[in-house]
């Protein structure tokens, strides 16, 4: 992972703002057009609703990354809640243990490039999300 990386501990409302807002920020800074800050903005704010309502405290970590074509941004959500039981069934659009409309976790899987859940029931959960730049923009620019 490069700089800059920022960690917001999760543990109210207000701090899902705080992570949307440090997520839109750090996309901007890495080079995402509009539409693409909306996206990322938006599944961070679906994986942080998600520990506000399922497991609170977590924390979202959001950081720059790069291999040797592209570059962009990863959001780490992380919690030490009950877990998920059933990660293919949650990853379903209209699941739910909650009231909710089961949006979050397929909803945020569809708004980036690569996505993945680790969950351990009484452990916790960890989704890793990464959103790339086309490599036709990430080639002429270089972070260190």
């Amino acid at each position: 992972m490069l700089s800059p990386e920022r960690v917001i501990a999760i543990v109210s409302d207000a701090d899902i703002v705080e992570a949307r807002m440090a997520a839109r920020a750090l996309a901007a800074f890495v080079g995402f057009t509009e539409g693409d800050l909306v996206m990322i903005a938006t599944a961070v704010s679906e994986v942080a609703r998600n520990i506000i309502e399922y497991a609170k405290p977590g924390e979202v970590a959001l950081a720059v990354v790069q291999n040797d074509f592209r570059r962009g941004m990863e959001v780490v959500a992380r919690d030490q809640g009950p877990g998920i039981d059933d990660i293919s069934q949650a990853l379903q659009d209209g699941f739910s243990t909650s009231r909710s409309l089961g949006l979050g976790l397929p909803g945020s899987r569809r708004l980036m490039d690569e996505f993945r859940v680790q969950s351990k029931i009484g452990h916790g959960t960890t989704v890793v999300m990464r959103k790339w730049l086309p490599s036709h923009r990430s080639k002429h620019c270089r972070f260190s």
